[in-house]
C-alpha cells in the first residue's frame, strides 16, 4: 500500500543546510571520520560485511566529502589506530509551539554534548524534555534517496514495489523510497543488485504527523535552533516533526 509519508525525510534537511554546510565543511568531514571510526571499531573496516561503515560512507558522500577523504579514514582505522571513546546519546525536546525533536549524537563528552543541546532548546523558544518525551511521535523507517533523471518513474515504482518498499513517492529531483525498518537491507540489498545507486540509504525517524509554525518569530527561531544542531560536531541527526 501506498502511504503518504513522502516528502520529509532527511534529504530535504540535507538540501537546505547545504548553503550553511559549505562554510563548515571541516566538521562535516569530523563528523562523517567519527561515525566511519566507531562503525569500523563495531563491525571491522570492510563496507561490505558492516551495513553501519556502508550507510555513513553513503551519508558522507551524499554530502560532498571528498573520496579522499573517505578513503584516508578507512586506511586509518584499517591500519589499526582505535577510534576514540565515542558514545551514542539521543535527548528529546520540544521547539517553538511544540514542535517534537529528536537529536542523535556521538560524543566523547556528554556532559559538554547535553548542555549544548540543551542551551539551543533554551536559547530558541524550546526546551529539552527525558527520554522518550516526544519518540512516540515517530516511526522508525527505512529511507533511499534515489536521483529521479533518466528513471522512467511507473517503471522504478513497480521495481521498488516489487523489491518490498512500502511508499514511493516523486520529491523534485529525486524519488523518497520508505521501508518498514526491518525490511530496509532486504530492499536496499535488492534494489542495489539491480544496478540503483542511492543518494541516501539510512533508517531514519518518520513523525506520525506534522505541525506547521506560522508565527515568524516561532519560524526563526525554530530555523536557527536547527541550524545551531546541526552544526555542531557532536550531533550526527536531528529529526523533528515541523511541517
Amino acid at each position: 500500500m501506498i502511504l503518504s509519508m513522502s516528502g520529509h525525510s532527511k534529504w530535504h534537511n540535507i538540501q537546505r543546510q547545504k548553503g550553511a554546510q559549505d562554510a563548515k565543511r571541516a566538521k562535516i568531514f569530523t563528523k562523517y571520520a567519527r561515525e566511519m571510526a566507531i562503525a569500523i571499531r563495531e563491525g571491522g573496516a570492510d563496507p561490505q560485511h558492516n551495513a553501519k561503515l556502508a550507510a555513513a560512507i553513503a551519508r558522507a558522500k551524499s554530502e560532498n566529502v571528498p573520496n579522499d577523504n573517505i578513503n584516508r579514514t578507512l586506511q586509518k582505522y584499517q591500519g589499526g589506530a582505535k577510534a576514540e571513546s565515542y558514545e551514542y546519546a539521543t535527548y528529546e525536546g520540544y521547539g517553538p509551539q511544540g514542535i517534537a525533536v529528536i537529536v542523535d549524537a556521538l560524543t566523547d563528552n556528554r556532559t559538554r554534548t547535553v548542555a549544548e543541546v540543551r542551551h539551543y532548546f533554551d536559547k530558541y523558544g524550546g526546551n529539552m524534555g527525558a527520554t522518550g518525551c516526544v519518540a512516540w511521535q515517530f516511526d522508525k523507517k527505512g529511507v533511499l534517496i534515489l536521483e529521479a533523471e533518466g528513471r522512467d518513474e511507473d517503471e522504478t515504482m513497480m521495481q521498488v514495489l516489487e523489491a518490498g518498499a512500502e511508499d514511493f513517492a516523486r520529491e523534485g529531483e529525486v524519488f523518497e523510497i520508505y521501508t518498514p525498518e526491518a525490511d530496509f537491507e532486504a530492499v536496499r540489498d535488492a534494489l542495489q543488485a539491480q544496478g540503483y545507486i542511492f543518494l541516501e540509504a539510512q533508517i531514519e525517524r518518520v513523525p506520525q504527523n506534522y505541525t506547521a509554525l506560522t508565527d515568524e518569530t516561532d519560524i526563526k527561531n525554530m530555523t536557527k535552533m536547527l541550524e545551531m544542531m546541526e552544526q555542531n560536531d557532536d550531533v550526527q541527526n536531528v529529526w523533528h516533526n515541523w511541517e
